[in-house]
């Protein structure tokens, strides 16, 4: 019995599928039908209440979307609609031009209701309603959308760059995922589509009502020209049919038009992603006690004016007093409710001091100025908690090793708007944040001049400014990438947590990550961990390859080539060099990505041989200070030269000096990574470029 249900399911959502598939080429062979096919009055009458029905749900659909992507199809519903009805005024034009004679209700039950009801059988009413109307869609509403459009489609294409920009700034820093940042991209590139659809399609309001003014006039001349040559009426019988007839029939087109064009303004001029429009017009305009206080009070002014209406403006005034009042007390409520949470009793001590007032010093902690705890608090939609989520996550991911828990605090001896990261208690980046603005930063070349403030990017330096939201758009238009509060925050600990994530991994980390591979990999691990290379030869490798900002996800590589050279050596430096050699692959596509030619920075052979003769004795290092200065400074100049190229900065020396060498250069050029001979893979050549001289030229 389950299978013949499940069976029947399946077909009848298939059947309601194909039939939704329908809709669009039904509709338009009924629209071909109507212009030629020969239509009776009560087919008119059904067509001409579902044109009215279908306006009705587009401008009910248009009122409670919450964004425009949300009603995407309507440039072509607009189409559609407007394709309707030209072919109904088609098929009644045809009805009152070859019937009118024989009464007014020869068109059928809705145009002799329009025709009497609403202008009361006064044709010259008709035309004067009918001559309202158009004025309205046509100079008042059509015009303001088609501007609205117009500036819109223009706007989204020129900030599509910028917009791409911020959604890869969120990528890198951890912020969103693949999937998430093919969404947003996909969302701008519907945006843009959408905008440049609707620019074009609010064209075809702006040609019904033009089509419905000349449809109009064909009506009365026709109708008057068959009215008196054909059938031989006088000019007010004439009149009394035919223009009756066609006012009516203008009316009964016009009115869903106008539906129509006021849809296609309100979705273009929708502005925020929170809320429907009538919630955001009744929450902006009538929860202010302030605003409808001065209103009832300006009206209950003019009230009292002698010779003024008294009732009205008084009943008025004093609805929108009372309104303001209940408003003014419900916050007045909400206000002392936050006063009793936040004057809640502390926990009583007795002052005596015990090991709980001893409290651990984080391994990674943000500090926050009392501006910037509106960013941690869910109540008032900030979502830095939320980032800081996917930036340990996106960390895990790349490093290879989950990090410490943030620990989020606020400081009031902070600046306001200042913030400190610290490790271990010690302050290792700060900067400042300025909530509800945007940090404009330049990448490089752009001169384009912004109003805000100066300041530089607290992860890598860049010069930027802090914008108002007014700004963002022309910002992103220009080139700029720009990123809110809690994207500067969350890059910023990002870059920090890269930087020192040898520091990051402590004894807990490493212990944590043998139990993730215990479970990948049981006898693996158990084989060499901690049997043949301890726990904190482990960590100390680990740290020493992070050091160097290489990854340790290939744990599995790590600990098989641990495993092979344990038995002789149980140095971790040696180690360490013999987990490099093994991951050299990796190691080259991290610093050069695919590419197969590596441009690396080389020593000249006699500084190379002198290096080698102090750097690789066994007696240690024995370099001397002025060779190690110059040397620094030169590596660092040739660094920045290669960066500013586009090309990685690589240094490339024997393998006896490598890590001596990585260590000495560190401190003076962190971003240049020096690689030895024997971690160039076989699949890849070298070319050699810049060559560090050890004479001043």
């Amino acid at each position: 019995m389950t299978p013949s249900i499940s069976s029947a399911r399946a077909w009848a959502g298939n059947n309601a599928a194909a039939l939704q598939g329908l809709a669009a080429p039904v509709l338009v062979v009924a629209v071909l039908a109507l212009m030629v096919l020969p239509i009776p009055a009560w087919l008119l009458d059904t067509f001409f209440t579902l044109n009215i029905a279908v306006a009705l749900m587009v401008m009910m659909v248009a009122a409670y979307m919450i964004r425009p992507l949300d009603f995407a199809a309507f440039p072509s519903v607009l189409l559609l609609t407007t394709l309707m009805r030209l072919s109904l005024n088609v098929a009644s034009t045809r009805v009152v031009l070859l019937d009118g004679h024989t009464g007014p209700g020869a068109a059928g039950a809705v145009i002799e209701a329009f025709g009497h009801f609403l202008i009361g059988g006064n044709f010259a009413v008709g035309l004067i309603v009918f001559a309202i109307l158009v004025v309205i869609n046509f100079v008042v509403i059509t015009k303001g959308a088609e501007r609205i459009a117009e500036v819109s489609a223009r706007f989204t294409l020129d900030a599509m760059p910028g917009k791409q920009m911020a959604v890869d700034a969120d990528l890198n820093a951890g912020l969103i995922n693949e999937d998430e940042a093919k969404r947003r991209r996909a969302e701008v590139q519907e945006e843009a589509n959408f905008f440049g659809s609707m620019d074009g399609a609010s064209k075809f309001v702006r040609g019904d009502a033009i089509a419905g003014i000349l449809i109009l006039v064909i009506n009365i001349v026709g109708g008057f020209a068959i009215g008196m040559l054909s059938h031989g009426l006088s000019a007010n019988e004439a009149a009394n049919s035919y223009i009756l007839l066609a006012v009516g029939d203008a009316l009964v087109a016009q009115i869903p038009g106008l539906l129509i064009s006021v849809a296609a303004a309100m979705v273009v001029s929708r502005v925020g992603k929170d809320t429907d429009m009538g919630r955001q017009i009744v929450q902006q305009l009538f929860m202010s006690p302030r605003v409808l206080g001065m209103a009832s009070a300006i009206l209950i002014l003019l009230g009292i004016i002698p010779g003024m209406p008294h009732a009205v403006f008084l009943i008025m005034g004093g609805a929108l007093g009372w309104a303001a009042w209940l408003i003014q007390q419900k916050e007045q409520q909400r206000q002392e409710q936050a006063n009793v949470q936040e004057a809640a009793p502390a926990p009583v001590s007795d002052g005596e001091a015990s090991w709980d007032d001893l409290q651990p010093v984080d391994l990674l902690g943000l500090e926050l100025g009392y501006r910037l705890i509106a960013l941690v608090d869910k109540n008032r939609q900030g979502d830095l908690l939320t980032r800081i989520k996917g930036v340990r996550r996106k960390f895990a991911q790349e490093v290879g090793f989950l990090p410490p828990a943030v620990h989020v605090r606020d400081n009031l001896e902070l600046k306001p708007s200042s913030y400190r990261i610290a490790l271990r208690g010690v302050v290792v980046g700060e900067g400042e944040a300025h909530p509800g603005m945007f940090l404009a930063i330049n990448p490089g070349g752009i001169s384009t001049p912004l109003i805000g403030t100066p300041t530089t990017d607290p992860a890598f330096g860049l010069p930027a400014h802090w914008i108002d939201a007014g700004q963002r758009e022309a910002a992103q238009m220009a080139g700029f990438t720009v990123v809110d509060s809690e994207t500067v925050m969350a890059t910023h600990l990002s870059h920090l947590m890269q930087v020192q994530a040898a520091k990051l991994l402590s004894r807990t980390e490493t212990q944590q990550l043998v139990e993730h591979v215990t479970r990948l990999a049981p006898k693996l691990i158990e084989e060499v961990v901690p049997k043949m290379v301890s726990i904190t030869t482990f960590q100390k490798v680990l740290q020493l390859l992070l050091e160097e900002s290489v990854h340790i996800r290939d744990i599995r590589t790590i600990v098989e080539t641990l495993a092979e050279h344990a038995a002789s050596t149980q140095d971790p430096q040696e180690l360490a060099r013999r987990v490099r050699i093994a991951l050299a692959p990796a190691i080259v596509q991290q610093i050069y990505g695919p590419t197969r030619e590596l441009d690396v920075i080389a020593i000249e052979p006699g500084l190379e041989r002198l290096l080698v003769q102090a750097l690789a004795g066994s007696g240690g290092p024995a370099l001397d200070p002025g060779v190690a200065d110059l040397l620094t400074h030169r590596a660092a100049e040739v660094a920045n030269q290669q960066e500013e190229m586009g090309l990685p900065a690589c240094l490339l020396v024997p393998d006896a000096i490598r890590g001596a060498i990585a260590r000495l250069v560190r401190r003076v050029a962190p971003r240049l990574q020096v690689l030895a001979h024997s971690e160039i893979p076989e699949t890849h050549t070298i070319r050699i470029g810049p060559i560090l001289k050890g004479a001043t030229p």
